[in-house]
């Protein structure tokens, strides 16, 4: 009898939330910086302020001649935040862009934009040995059943578990209040 009830409880949940599996969630928030020698140390300084961890930095493996990259050259910076920490995070970065993306910023999976100076985030003071200097932002939204398809023992077929643009669209929207510019195509008529 009590069997029944719990498994009536868990049927009505799916029922009114659609399926269960399908939900999204923010899985991670990336912000990094990119640059050599001096720029380098003031974007390590800036991430670690900014996050409060400890950001780690992201060496070449390919040689670009042209810009004078040579593998084993630190090139950037990255902090990753996942959790509470990373809704805090973007929260707090969002209204640097008056909570507004492009459509070109979110493809299948995450969205990613730049924040041109650290002192447009509100709360952020200026930081001396920094300067000025921005970084870049990145989110990346998963649903339930993702680590299948990232295992590397029994590897699933769980090649549904894509996020589209529109479901981020709809998530942003409803979770962290963002508008969502789109890019409006010209016709011409005749």
């Amino acid at each position: 009898m009590e069997n029944k009830k719990n498994k009536t409880k868990i049927e009505s949940k799916v029922h009114q939330s659609g399926n269960v599996m399908r939900e999204l969630r923010l899985d991670k928030v990336v912000l990094n910086v990119g640059g050599v020698a001096e720029k380098l140390e003031k974007g390590f300084i800036l991430l670690k302020t900014l996050s409060g961890k400890m950001p780690v930095k992201v060496k070449a493996i390919k040689r670009i001649p042209t810009w004078g990259v040579r593998p084993g050259l630190e090139v950037g910076t990255k902090v990753t935040l996942r959790g509470q920490d990373a809704v805090a995070m973007l929260n707090k970065l969002l209204p640097a862009v008056d909570n507004t993306l492009k459509d070109k910023q979110i493809q299948n999976n995450f969205l990613s934009f730049g924040i041109h100076e650290y002192i447009e985030i509100p709360g952020v003071e200026y930081i001396r040995e920094v300067g000025i200097m921005g970084f870049e932002v990145t989110a990346v939204f998963i649903r339930a059943g993702k680590r299948i398809e990232l295992k590397k023992v029994k590897r699933g077929k769980a090649r549904r578990s894509v996020v589209s643009r529109e479901e981020i669209e709809k998530f942003m929207q409803n979770k962290f209040k963002t508008t969502v510019l789109h890019k409006r195509k010209h016709v011409h008529e005749e």
